[in-house]
């Protein structure tokens, strides 16, 4: 299997949109072989079904122990076990849905995406129809 070169997370709820865009950090209970410079593709559920609406890059994970009073605190309250803190995010000028991607023809849905494992050239794939080129993301 090729190397993972990024993961799918889903964010359900406006607040904890916004909460991963202006804080460049998400809250977790999902066990991946998370890595520095992973990219990671964030679905939400728009208007017109599933869809991308940013990325980011992982900086580091942290467990719940290794975290700031406020980000433990925030971490119990929504049951969480770890953090994902990133280099940066950056959202979609527009929405990609998921259906017009090479992911409609899979059989997942809604929540199955989430923590779904991508190689590079998925990666690739997804930032370049967003309109993302490659060396921007690695930047």
């Amino acid at each position: 299997m090729p190397r993972v070169e990024g993961y799918i997370l889903r964010i359900v709820g406006e607040e904890l949109a916004d909460h991963v865009f202006d804080m460049a950090i998400y809250y977790t209970n999902l066990n991946r072989k998370w890595s520095s410079g992973q990219v990671v593709l964030f679905v939400h559920k728009v208007e017109f079904g599933d869809a991308f609406i940013g990325y980011g890059a992982i900086m580091r994970i942290l467990e719940k122990h290794e975290l700031c009073d406020q980000e433990r605190i925030e971490c119990e309250r929504g049951g969480w076990k770890m953090a994902i803190e990133f280099k940066y995010v950056r959202k979609l000028e527009r929405p990609l849905l998921v259906k017009e991607t090479f992911l409609k023809d899979s059989k997942l849905r809604g929540r199955f995406f989430h923590g779904l494992q991508l190689d590079r050239v998925q990666v690739e794939s997804l930032l370049k129809q967003a309109g993302v080129s490659w060396f921007h993301q690695k930047s």
